[in-house]
């Protein structure tokens, strides 16, 4: 992941942080930086966002890693 992509990454997150939202990664509360971080350091590691609403807001941001065999099946539905 380039500088570039990472600054916006973490400005995203941290404005939905302030706003209120939590952040998770994996299952567990985590935060902006954090999330920006795990996804720079094992960026061959592909992640699913899940928003979690609640009465229309948003409440919630989960970082979930998906497993190659996931991504490969997708990859595949794509290209048909």
């Amino acid at each position: 992941m380039d500088t570039e992509h990472m600054k916006n990454l973490y400005l995203e997150l941290s404005e939905l942080e302030h706003g209120g939202t939590t952040i998770w990664l994996e299952g567990h509360p985590s935060s902006s930086i954090m999330v920006t971080s795990q996804l720079c350091v094992h960026d061959e590691i592909t992640y699913m966002r899940d928003y979690i609403f609640d009465e229309g807001v948003l409440k919630e941001l989960h970082f979930d890693r998906i497993s190659d065999e996931t991504v490969n099946k997708k990859m595949k539905h794509k290209k048909r």
